[in-house]
């Protein structure tokens, strides 16, 4: 079996799953979602026509641009999951299939349950590749139906797990600012970084208001803090994929030093319930930017177009439009931006010289 497994390139082991295959995913999801949703949030907000223009009909559901990588963000991290696990051709394509109906099946909880299935099926689909004379019809019908069973039988679970844990966020929010700010701010800035989508989570609960604009402050904490924080290591290429991407790319590094997330976790117990009780900051434009924190500044697009034209999830929910004051625009910019920034470099200069953040911990893999 060991033989087996090591003609086929299958390496059973955490860096391989928990490093290089949770990295790609990713960088999957960024160049799917978060890239689809920065697209979109540009063309509404400065009115530029070919993001905004209708592609194409899917099931009566119109495209734009960004609509289309959302869609297949699930193909898109199966692939790159496949692709760090070295898959070949006939199984690395037939992942776009699993990825997709794995992604639908697992709600918000889509990225975590494609993680999962996703390596089961690319490790299948190696073990049969290139082992009959008919490889181009064995290997796709393996690897789509393993991973369309495996994606039966775990993503709803998952999925039910993420929801879960969005109704813990909601739940926070009936709180009292202070305690809504620190839960709202700290969870949803953990599920940011986590491979699994705080954008679809606060779209799901429809999260608007002080939960939604602490949900921007956690999110702003784990960006903003895990580029300045690892400046040293990645220069100014890791400030703009952190700062504007996503904290995400921490998360190999995260498995192999859990400690280096502390100073991010930290600043986001801070800015949360500065962001509700002193700057009271509300996100009231549409649910899906509270956890998009400065991802192509959709959090922070997010509060302005809150401010001038709140969002129909908003509206219901009591929100209306306001001018906003010199305060307003303060604390949008020190809660997503400076406060991050200083705190999270504060306690990370803390955790260097007491050991727990080595040189080369919060290197970015290539």
């Amino acid at each position: 079996m060991r033989e087996f497994l090591r003609r086929k390139n299958i390496v059973i082991s955490a860096k391989r799953y928990g490093i290089d295959a949770l990295g790609a995913m990713a960088q999957g999801l960024f160049c799917s979602l978060l890239i689809g949703t920065i697209l979109n949030t540009l063309g509404s907000q400065f009115g530029i026509g070919f993001l905004t223009a209708k592609l194409i009909t899917i099931n009566e559901v119109s495209y734009t641009a960004g609509g289309l990588a959302s869609f297949m963000s699930g193909p898109a991290m199966a692939v790159a999951i496949g692709y760090a696990l070295q898959a070949p051709p006939l199984v690395l394509f037939s992942l776009v299939t699993v990825g997709y109906a794995c992604n639908a099946l697992g709600g918000a909880g889509g990225p975590l349950a494609v993680l999962f299935v996703a390596i089961i099926a690319a490790e299948l689909g190696k073990m049969v590749s290139k082992e009959t004379r008919v490889d181009i019809l064995v290997t796709p019908i393996v690897t789509i139906l393993v991973g369309l069973g495996a994606s039966w039988v775990i993503a709803p679970p998952i999925g039910g797990a993420a929801n879960a844990f969005g109704q813990l966020i909601m739940r926070t929010t009936e709180l009292q600012p202070f305690f809504m700010g620190i839960l709202v701010s700290v969870l949803v800035g953990i599920a940011l970084t986590l491979p699994i989508s705080s954008a679809a989570i606060c779209a799901a609960l429809g999260l608007t208001g002080l939960a939604g604009g602490a949900a921007v402050a956690g999110c702003c904490a784990n960006m903003v803090g895990f580029a300045v924080l690892s400046f040293r290591e990645n220069r100014w290429g890791g400030l703009v994929s952190q700062g504007i991407g996503t904290s995400m790319l921490q998360m190999p590094n995260i498995v192999k030093n859990p400690r280096i997330w502390l100073p991010a976790i930290l600043t986001s117990a801070v800015t949360g319930p500065l962001a509700t009780c002193v700057f009271r900051l509300e996100m009231n434009g549409d649910p899906i930017n509270a956890g998009m924190g400065t991802c192509g500044l959709c959090g922070q697009l997010g509060v302005w177009t809150g401010w001038v034209n709140p969002s129909a999830t908003a509206l219901a929910n009591g929100a209306s439009a306001i001018a906003p004051a010199a305060f307003d625009w303060a604390g949008l910019l020190l809660i997503s931006f400076v406060l991050p920034a200083v705190l999270t470099w504060l306690f990370g200069l803390f955790f260097r010289r007491i050991g727990w953040i080595k040189p080369g911990d919060l290197t970015l893999p290539q």
